[in-house]
C-alpha cells in the first residue's frame, strides 16, 4: 500500500516536505491557498529533490505528487497531513477544522510550528489526540530533525515512525515548550551572540567564525552534553561537574539579556552585510546547502565505518 502525505502549505517548509515524500516514493498531494504557489511547486521542488539525490541517491522525480485545486483534495486518503502555514493561531485552527472535516479518521495531523505549542493550537479540534507539532529545523530536507509532542502514545509512536520512513530524526518533547528544544538552545546562543556584539567584545563576522570553527564544529557531532562529557575527560561528567561545574556557573551568570534597540539592531544589520560581501540570500542558501551535504555525507561516511 502506497503512503500518502498531504502538504497544506507550499512555501519553503512545504516544498521541502513534499520533496522528502517524493523522494521516498510516496504519493504527495499539495495545497496552498495562493494559487502562485500551488503552481509553481512543481519546479521549485527539483531543487530539494536534486539535493536528495546527491545526499543519498533517492530518485529525482515529480511523478507522485498533485498539486490540487482545494485542501479537502490535498488531504483525501493520507496517512500524514503535514501543516505548513504561518504562525496564526486563528489561521492554522480554521485549517484543522476543514482537514478534520475531510481528512480520514486514522490521519495524523502534524504542524511544523516553530513556536507555537500543541495547546495552543488544538483547542478547537474534535480529536485534538491526533494531532501532533512536528517541527523540522530549516531546511528540513537536508537536516534530519523533527521535534515531535502530542498526547497519544499510539500517535506518537506512528509518527516517529513515519518520520523515520522519510529519512528524518524525530525526538519527543516530555512536555511543551515555546520553541520546543532546538530553537530554545538556538535562541539561548543568540541572545549571547548579540550580547556579545553589544558589549563590544567583538564583532559580527569573528563572533560567527567562533561558533561556525569551534563549538559549533563539535556539536554536529556530539551534542552539547557528550562535548562536556569528553571534556571531563577519564571522569567524564562526574568529574566535569564536580571540578568545573563552578566555573561553568560563573560563566552563566555572566551571560547578557541584550534588548534589541535601533542602534544594536544597525550594528547587527551593518555586521552580516559586511560578512555577506554581496552576495545575495540565494547565493549563501547555495553555499550553505552545498557545505550541510558535504557534513552529512562526511557523517555518514564515518557512521558507515563504524557500522
Amino acid at each position: 500500500m502506497t503512503t500518502r502525505l498531504a502538504v497544506i502549505g507550499c512555501g519553503l517548509i512545504g516544498e521541502s516536505w513534499a520533496a522528502l515524500g517524493l523522494a521516498r516514493g510516496w504519493d504527495v498531494s499539495a495545497w496552498d491557498p495562493a494559487e502562485k504557489s500551488r503552481a509553481s511547486l512543481p519546479e521549485r521542488i527539483i531543487r530539494p529533490l536534486t539535493h536528495l539525490n546527491e545526499l543519498h541517491g533517492w530518485p529525482i522525480s515529480t511523478a507522485k505528487l498533485r498539486v490540487t485545486q482545494t485542501l479537502e483534495e490535498a488531504v483525501e486518503g493520507a496517512i500524514l497531513i503535514q501543516e505548513n502555514a504561518p504562525e496564526q493561531v486563528p489561521l492554522k485552527q480554521a485549517l484543522y477544522a476543514d482537514i478534520e472535516a475531510a481528512a480520514d479518521a486514522r490521519a495524523i495531523i502534524a504542524s511544523s510550528t516553530s513556536a507555537l505549542t500543541w495547546s495552543s493550537l488544538s483547542g478547537t479540534l474534535k480529536v485534538p489526540e491526533r494531532f501532533i507539532t512536528a517541527h523540522p529545523f530549516n531546511p528540513p530536507h537536508l537536516i534530519p530533525l523533527v521535534e515531535i509532542y502530542g498526547v497519544d502514545e499510539d500517535i506518537l509512536s506512528r509518527a516517529e515512525a513515519l518520520y523515520r520512513e522519510l529519512g528524518r530524526s524525530p525526538v519527543r518533547l516530555k512536555k511543551e515548550a515555546v520553541g520546543h528544544i532546538a530553537n530554545r538552545l538556538a535562541s539561548a546562543l543568540w541572545r549571547e551572540a548579540v550580547n556579545i556584539v553589544a558589549e563590544g567584545i567583538a564583532d559580527v563576522a569573528d563572533i560567527d567564525t567562533a561558533m561556525r570553527d569551534g563549538p559549533g564544529l563539535r556539536w554536529s557531532v556530539t551534542g552539547a552534553h557528550m562535548a562536556y562529557h569528553l571534556g571531563g575527560g577519564p571522569g567524564g561528567i562526574r568529574h566535569y561537574l564536580a571540578h568545573l561545574g563552578p566555573s561553568q556557573v560563573k560563566r552563566w551568570q555572566s551571560l547578557g539579556t541584550p534588548e534589541l534597540t535601533p542602534e544594536l539592531c544597525e550594528r547587527l544589520i551593518d555586521g552580516i552585510e559586511h560578512q555577506a560581501a554581496g552576495r545575495t540570500i540565494p547565493e549563501l542558501e547555495n553555499e550553505r546547502d552545498r557545505l550541510l551535504i558535504q557534513l552529512q555525507k562526511a557523517r555518514q561516511s564515518g557512521s558507515n565505518d563504524h557500522g
